[in-house]
């Protein structure tokens, strides 16, 4: 039920058909007599600014969350932003402070770094890969830099993406070795897809799986599908890996906090909740 108590999270997207955060969260609410609702709202990116502002003058918003292709995009519009989302250049969570102002901060990175810690990854001294630049792959190498990475190596379509991403990391981590490279994932401890591939038939895969070292790991941030064709192929060769809903399960925590609502482990969460693929 959501009565005019109910406090509103957005998720900001576009399109929402695939988004997968209202299948926990709002079993968890229900589950500790919280009266909040996760709800969907499809945004297109020209229509994102002024949505967003409208969207933040309703009474019974308490913040929201942000996900593709939005990330970026949020942080022009925030009154402040975290230390992490500026070292991402993206923001994936905002919350409405008692004064009006909107606090922007990114969890996507500290969800996925936890995800390998809790799978024994170390990260401390790892040489990285991160195919993709945008939102999501900002903010995973941020985390990564921040974890103790001995190098990122960083790969996008968009050249810029990546470049940009590479001197945000230098500007913070001056003794991260950072590169510029392809997606042969060859010669690395973890290799990390943070591009859409892999959520529609017959989509090509991110890297060259046959240059996958057995013991590299392999992170996914697909959640459209839990085994995607690279962690299947990732699988096939005997690696490690992480699912997307993994992080999404362990950023929820911090999330959580963000808002207000306590906290929760990734097992209760996993507990409760309803999620449909």
């Amino acid at each position: 039920m959501i009565s005019g108590k109910t406090k509103l999270i957005a998720l900001l997207a576009y399109p929402t058909e695939t988004v997968k955060a209202t299948y926990i969260y709002n079993p968890w609410f229900d589950q500790h007599g919280i009266d909040a609702r996760v709800v969907p709202m499809g945004v297109k990116p020209e229509d994102y600014p002024v949505s967003l502002q409208a969207i933040f003058r309703l009474s019974n918003i308490h913040g929201a969350l942000v996900t593709m292709p939005h990330k970026i995009a949020t942080m022009a519009l925030m009154d402040e932003c975290s230390t992490t989302a500026r070292i991402a250049g993206s923001a994936n969570a905002i919350l409405k402070r008692p004064d009006g102002t909107l606090l922007g901060d990114m969890f996507d990175g500290t969800g996925f770094l936890r995800g390998l810690q809790r799978k024994g990854f170390a990260c401390r001294g790892a040489k990285c890969l991160v195919i993709g630049s945008g939102g999501v792959g900002s903010a995973i190498a941020a985390s990564l830099a921040a974890g103790g990475s001995a190098s990122i190596s960083l790969f996008d379509i968009f050249a810029e993406s990546a470049a940009g991403l590479a001197e945000r990391l230098r500007a913070h981590y001056p003794d991260l070795e950072v590169r510029l490279t392809s997606t042969d994932p060859a010669g690395y401890d973890l290799v990390v897809n943070c591009t859409p591939l892999g959520s529609r038939p017959g989509d090509p895969l991110p890297c060259d799986v046959s240059r996958l070292a057995p013991a590299t790991f392999v992170g996914e941030v697909v959640m459209k599908t839990e085994i995607t064709p690279l962690l299947k192929a990732a699988q096939e060769r005997g690696c490690r890996f992480q699912v997307g809903t993994d992080m999404l399960f362990e950023m929820i925590p911090a999330y959580l906090e963000f808002f207000g609502f306590g906290t929760a482990t990734p097992e209760e969460l996993r507990s409760v909740a309803k999620l449909e693929y």
